[in-house]
């Protein structure tokens, strides 16, 4: 089994800003396979079907972005589930809108959603989807940039990074995420 965690923010206020794309891009994945974020667990909602012949849990945590380590803790107790068969999706501030990094481990880079997780496990070590949101113009605060909503002339490149992110994801459940990094990082 594979699970898939997107982060963002409940509640509709923050439904359509940069820092939900990882709840987008699972949106779109369930909708694909026609998956219904139907049941709550472990400060999550969670959909559960079958992708490529691999079951996949998508989960989106409800505890608010920066507390979102307690949503995955929580579920990895609960379900004693692996790490390695973990995939965070999020916002990314240092990739332009439009595109996606995928990588095994690294530092929380600032962002806050990260860095609770990492708290929460331990390590650093977890495979992650980075959509890029870009980063502000100068004198603008981060806080009010990634929680304001994309403009129109990013809605194009928002819908195909959401398709981008969507084919990753599927394609991580039928191989390894090295293979899937080899092919999604342009």
């Amino acid at each position: 089994m594979k699970w898939i965690v997107g982060l963002g923010n409940p509640g509709p206020a923050y439904e359509k800003t940069r820092h939900n794309v990882g709840f987008m891009a699972l949106d779109e994945l369930a909708s694909r396979h026609g998956f219904t974020f139907n049941q709550s667990k472990c400060k999550s909602v969670i959909a559960e079907g079958i992708i490529s012949g691999q079951k996949a849990v998508l989960m989106k945590p409800m505890t608010y972005m920066n507390l979102s380590g307690e949503a995955v803790r929580a579920y990895m107790d609960y379900y004693k589930v692996h790490l390695d068969d973990m995939i965070v999706v999020y916002d990314d501030l240092d990739t332009a809108v439009g595109r996606i990094r995928l990588r095994y481990q690294g530092s929380a880079g600032g962002h806050n959603g990260i860095k609770s997780i990492i708290q929460h496990t331990g390590t650093q070590s977890f495979n992650r989807v980075r959509m890029g949101i870009s980063r502000p113009t100068p004198g603008r605060a981060v806080v009010d940039y990634v929680l304001g909503t994309f403009p129109k002339q990013e809605q194009e490149p928002l819908q195909q990074m959401i398709h981008s992110t969507c084919d990753a994801l599927e394609h991580s459940l039928s191989h390894t995420f090295e293979q899937t990094m080899q092919r999604f990082n342009g």
